[in-house]
């Protein structure tokens, strides 16, 4: 009798798992802690709790282990609340400790973070790498929320290395 295949949308939910953290995996800790932004420039209009304001050269951001690196980061406001922030750069980094001591790091030419949707978009020559394993490619949409993932489908490659359990690659922790 030939192996049970798994359902279609197990692949999927795998890889996600594998790849990045599950939704209230990140540092849970991190949303209460204080947001330092540094930058060798910022401007912008946020009269009325409505505009753009954008941080240039040398953007660092830290709230807890979560640390951002990008040449550029703009913060878009809407009746006084972030609605959305683009990192851009060669590249934008992101890496942010997991409520199990993990790491997660995120590279890409621009990440670009839906508050509201807790959508993060990565794109141009984006990797993403857990212990778990590593996600690359050119487009990458994950909802930080329900866990969905989608990359490819553009006409560009994806690449996913999945790691066996008992591995955690010396890479994923590198760049702490």
């Amino acid at each position: 009798m030939p192996p049970a295949r798994p359902a279609k949308f197990a692949l999927p939910v795998l890889l996600a798992a594998a790849l990045l953290p599950a939704p209230g995996m990140a540092r849970e800790s991190d949303r209460n802690q204080p947001m330092n932004v540094d930058a060798d420039h910022s401007e912008g209009n946020l009269t009325g709790g409505n505009g753009r304001y954008r941080f240039s050269g040398n953007v660092v951001i830290t709230q807890g282990t979560l640390e951002v690196h990008a040449d550029t980061a703009d913060v878009f406001q809407k009746n006084g609340e972030t609605e959305r922030v683009v990192f851009s750069g060669k590249q934008a980094t992101l890496k942010q400790q997991m409520d199990d001591g993990s790491w997660m790091n995120a590279r890409a030419d621009n990440l670009d973070y839906n508050v509201n949707s807790e959508v993060i978009v990565l794109t141009g020559n984006y990797k993403v790498d857990s212990e778990r394993g590593s996600n690359s490619g050119q487009r990458m949409v994950y909802n930080t929320r329900t866990g969905d993932l989608q990359s490819g489908g553009d006409g560009t490659r994806v690449r996913t290395v999945i790691q066996p359990k008992a591995k955690a690659p010396a890479a994923a922790g590198e760049n702490r």
